[in-house]
C-alpha cells in the first residue's frame, strides 16, 4: 500500500532509485520539516532546563533566538537553507542527546553562530560585540572565525558584513569563497582576523566542508572512530578535480543524477584517510542529510559512486522521517555481503537501497557510448558482482515481518526495479 502523504509518482521513484524533481523537492520539505521539530525540541528543552542552566547561558539563548527569528523575518528562504544545512542537524541532534546540565548548555552557544549564518543570508548581519565561545565561532554553510580572546565584533556599512576577532578588520562574504578556491588554493585560508570560507566545489553550490565543528561526530565514524580530515591538509585542488570529472561522468551516464546530486548535496567532508577494519571509506549521518562524509577519493568514478551510493542513504533516511518502513523494536540479525557483521532489518534495507542506485548507475554506464570505456568495464563488472547480492537482501526484505505496510510497497517496488535492471543486463549481451 502506498502511502496517502505521498504521491504514488514520488514514491515510485524514489523506491526505484530515479531522479525526479518532485521526489527531491519533497525529500527536502521532509528534511526542513524534521529541523524545525529538533529546533523546536530545543527550544522546549531549554525552557524546561529552568535553574540548570546557567543566567549567562539562557540570556545568551534568548539573544541569538530574536536574532534568529529577526532574520527570518527578513528572508525566510535564506533562514531556511541555513537552518537545513546538514550540520545545523547533527548540532540539534548533539545538543538533544546531551544529559541535563553542563553537557547540554556547551551545545547551546553553537546557535551563535547559527543565528550569525541565518543573519548575514538573510542581508540583515548583526552589529557589535559578539561572544565566541571557546575561541571559534561557527556559521554554518560559510565558514569559522577563530578569536582566541573569545569575542568578535561584527560591523555594518558598505560592502560585505565584516567579523572581527581580536583585532583587524575581516570580510565575510555570506556566500562560500570561490574565486580563490578555484583557482586551486590549497587550504582553507585564515586571513588577518581568524577568518576561513568553506570552498564551494565546481559546478553548483556544495561546500567542501573541513571547518564546522559539527560535520563529524565528537566520538568519529564507524567502529574504528574515523574523525574528520585535518582541515590544514585538504587537498583542495584534487577534491576539485575529482569532483569535476565525477559530474562529467554522471552528467554522461545519467544527467537526472545531476541534477538530484546538486539538489540533496549540500556539502562533502573529508574524512581522515585510512584502511582496516571499521575504516569507512564513505558514510552519512541520519541526522545530517545531505552530507556526504568520504576520504579522498582514488578517482573520478570511485567519488561518483560515493555519491550515489551516499545521496541514498540520505534519501532514504528522509523518506523514513515522513514515512514509516519498519517496524520498531525487531531483533532479528540478517547477514549481507556488503558487511561482515549481521545487520537489523533497516540496516539491511538501507544497504540493499543503496546498492540498488549503484546498480541502476552501472547498468546505465555499461550501456553509455559518451564515457570512458575503462568506466564501461568497471561498471560492468560491480554490476555483475552486486546484482545477485542485492537480491539476496530483497529476498530478506520480502519475507520479513518488521516491514510497515509503506515499507513491503517500497521494497516490492525495490524488487520489480532489480528484475528490469536484470533484464536489461540480459538483454545487452
Amino acid at each position: 500500500m502506498i502511502p496517502a502523504s505521498v504521491p504514488t509518482d514520488v514514491f515510485v521513484a524514489l523506491a526505484r532509485t530515479r531522479p525526479l524533481p518532485a521526489a527531491t523537492a519533497a525529500l527536502r520539505a521532509a528534511i526542513h520539516a524534521r529541523r524545525m521539530l529538533l529546533l523546536k525540541a530545543l527550544l522546549v528543552r531549554v525552557e524546561r532546563q529552568g535553574s540548570a542552566l546557567s543566567d549567562a547561558a539562557h540570556r545568551d539563548f534568548e539573544d541569538d533566538w530574536a536574532l534568529l527569528e529577526r532574520a527570518e523575518r527578513a528572508d525566510g528562504a535564506a533562514v531556511r537553507d541555513v537552518l537545513d544545512y546538514p550540520t545545523v542537524g547533527a548540532w540539534l541532534t548533539e545538543a538533544l542527546a546531551a544529559r541535563p546540565g553542563t553537557a547540554f548548555e556547551a551545545h547551546l552557544p553553537h546557535l551563535r553562530g547559527v543565528a550569525v549564518a541565518a543573519a548575514v543570508r538573510s542581508g540583515r548581519a548583526p552589529t557589535g560585540r559578539l561572544a565566541a565561545p571557546s575561541g571559534l565561532l561557527a556559521l554554518p554553510g560559510l565558514g569559522v572565525l577563530r578569536s582566541p580572546s573569545g569575542w568578535a565584533r561584527a560591523g555594518g556599512g558598505a560592502g560585505p558584513p565584516r567579523l572581527t576577532a581580536a583585532a583587524g578588520p575581516g570580510a565575510v562574504d555570506p556566500r562560500p569563497r570561490r574565486t580563490r578556491s578555484e583557482a586551486g588554493a590549497p587550504g582553507p585560508e585564515e586571513d588577518a582576523t581568524g577568518w576561513s570560507a568553506l570552498r564551494t566545489l565546481p559546478g553548483g553550490d556544495t561546500v567542501l566542508d573541513d571547518l564546522d565543528p559539527y560535520r563529524v561526530p565528537s566520538r568519529g565514524i564507524g567502529s574504528a572512530a574515523a574523525p574528520a580530515a585535518d582541515s590544514a591538509r585538504t587537498e583542495y585542488r584534487t577534491w576539485a578535480a575529482r569532483w569535476r570529472q565525477a559530474r562529467a561522468l554522471l552528467a554522461a551516464t545519467d544527467p537526472g543524477r545531476v541534477g538530484e546530486t546538486d539538489a540533496l548535496v549540500r556539502s562533502v567532508v573529508p574524512l581522515a584517510t585510512g584502511r582496516g577494519a571499521g575504516i569507512p571509506s564513505g558514510a552519512t549521518l541520519r541526522a545530517a542529510p545531505g552530507a556526504v562524509l568520504t576520504q579522498t577519493p582514488a578517482d573520478a568514478p570511485d567519488l561518483a559512486e560515493t555519491l550515489v551510493h551516499e545521496t541514498h542513504h540520505s534519501k532514504l533516511a528522509a523518506l523514513d522521517e515522513a514515512v514509516a518502513l519498519c517496524r520498531p523494536g525487531g531483533g532479528a540479525l540478517h547477514r549481507v555481503a556488503w558487511r561482515p557483521d549481521p545487520r537489523p532489518v533497516p540496516s539491511v534495507l538501507q544497504g540493499a537501497y543503496a546498492h540498488l542506485a549503484l546498480l541502476d548507475l552501472w547498468s546505465r554506464a555499461e550501456r553509455a557510448a559518451a564515457v570512458p570505456e575503462e568506466w564501461r568495464r568497471r561498471a560492468a563488472e560491480r554490476f555483475a558482482r552486486y546484482r545477485e547480492q542485492v537480491g539476496a537482501a530483497l529476498a530478506v526484505l520480502g519475507a520479513s515481518d518488521e516491514l510497515t505496510c509503506a515499507g513491503r510497497s517500497f521494497v516490492r517496488e525495490m524488487h520489480g526495479h532489480h528484475e528490469s535492471l536484470g533484464v536489461a543486463a540480459r538483454n545487452s549481451t
